[in-house]
């Protein structure tokens, strides 16, 4: 604020400064329920309005730093009404903001102490000389905070608005991860349904055409050779048995685990063993620890990162052998899965995003982040491919319905 003496103008001066800003006398009244005082040039006093809200009426001196924290502060308080600020910088920050919320302004701070509903008045406009002349206010009923109170006061408002501020970015923060998780389940059920439709399309419709096909041969066949007809119904039984295996094993992928019990160990004991009856690569599972810490939700997801690491096997490793580590410590669960294929060259993969669903990394590493955890890829070519993913574990006692 300007110097002391630009503060305490006398009374017959006092038409020399508008009495609000951007107000007239009469409006003031009007609006926030305070009896203004007059001079013989104001108009007569108007009766002021009922239902003023309830609560403390405050009155500011200054519109600096520590007026504005206060602004911001009180606005939101339903129980406080700000009745006027006192400030005779045309610049202040404060202001601004007094216009933007409706609360009057004057440049002389005693019109603030002739109001008529005002409970409190706080002083931080940092000048000496009008805190002593405050000090010398007496009015029952309105208490008078200023000096090292109130700087302490706005202080502390102004770290509780600091506080809110980091508040509300890590609010934004965890919104923005979850719509994140959101968008990421997303494309993983996408990419899980194309899986699915690829493998019925690639086997069990083809078997299903195939045998559609014999079926109608040995249909043509039935009058002029009889023998090549029931050879040709052989081979539809045959075909038809197939596509009832495909079917199962279609079933099987879709629920892999029994949900009564959630076993995750049989279930990729028994993929692994169709893996190998189906695509003629061995296998080998080697597991440490006890499934029973593991989340349901978990041990789906991580059906899931097997199942695709080893779907990426039969269509690009061209490997013979293939190796799945199960690793099932109190705190991390760690699932190694590496196969003798011909492996490729890490740096011009992972420059390229289209290699990177190419070879299926994306959906592993995706997946992986959904449970909290992460994924390593190695690779070398003709050296085979190793993936290694961790997830943080949190202990099942610790945390109150767990079962998500």
């Amino acid at each position: 604020m300007r110097a002391a003496g630009s503060l305490l103008t006398s009374h017959r001066h006092l038409d020399v400064f508008p009495p609000f800003v951007g107000l007239q006398h009469g409006e003031i009244s009007q609006r926030v329920g305070v009896k203004m005082p007059t001079t013989p040039s104001m108009s007569p006093k108007r009766p002021r309005k009922t239902g003023v809200p309830s609560g403390t009426h405050v009155a500011i001196i200054g519109a600096g730093r520590g007026g504005t924290a206060l602004m911001e502060i009180f606005a939101t308080d339903p129980l406080v009404q700000i009745v006027g600020v006192a400030e005779i910088q045309a610049n202040a920050p404060g202001i601004a903001l007094a216009r933007r919320l409706g609360i009057p302004v004057t440049r002389d701070y005693r019109r603030l102490l002739d109001l008529e509903r005002v409970d409190l008045i706080i002083d931080v406009s940092g000048n000496a000389k009008v805190w002593e002349l405050l000090q010398d206010f007496h009015r029952m009923g309105v208490t008078v905070i200023g000096g090292a109170s109130a700087k302490f006061m706005w202080e502390l408002i102004e770290a509780r608005i600091r506080a809110t501020a980091e508040i509300e970015k890590t609010l934004n923060k965890y919104q923005s991860l979850y719509r994140l998780y959101v968008k990421e389940t997303g494309v993983a059920v996408t990419e899980e349904r194309t899986r699915i439709a690829c493998e019925m399309h690639d086997g069990l419709v083809q078997n299903l055409a195939g045998v559609n096909f014999k079926l109608g041969l040995s249909q043509q066949l039935i009058r002029k050779d009889p023998k090549a007809s029931l050879a040709t119904l052989r081979q539809s039984k045959a075909q038809l048995k197939l596509a009832i295996q495909e079917a199962r094993q279609v079933i099987f992928n879709l629920r892999p685990l029994h949900y009564d019990k959630m076993e995750l160990l049989p279930a990729l004991t028994n993929y692994l063993s169709s893996y190998e009856t189906q695509y003629h690569i061995k296998t080998q599972f080697r597991v440490s620890g006890d499934e029973q810490i593991l989340f349901p939700r978990t041990k789906i997801f991580l059906f899931r990162i097997v199942q695709e690491a080893l779907s990426n096997v039969e269509r690009h490793a061209k490997a013979t052998r293939v190796t799945v580590g199960l690793d099932i410590d109190p705190e991390l669960l760690r699932v190694t899965i590496g196969d003798n294929g011909v492996g490729f060259d890490m740096d011009t993969v992972l420059r390229d995003p289209d290699k990177w669903d190419h070879f299926g990394i994306r959906g592993i590493l995706e997946r992986a982040r959904l449970v909290g955890g992460e994924g390593k890829i190695e690779s070398k070519k003709g050296r085979g491919t190793t993936i290694v993913v961790d997830i943080p574990l949190v202990k099942k006692e610790t945390i109150a319905h767990g079962e998500d």
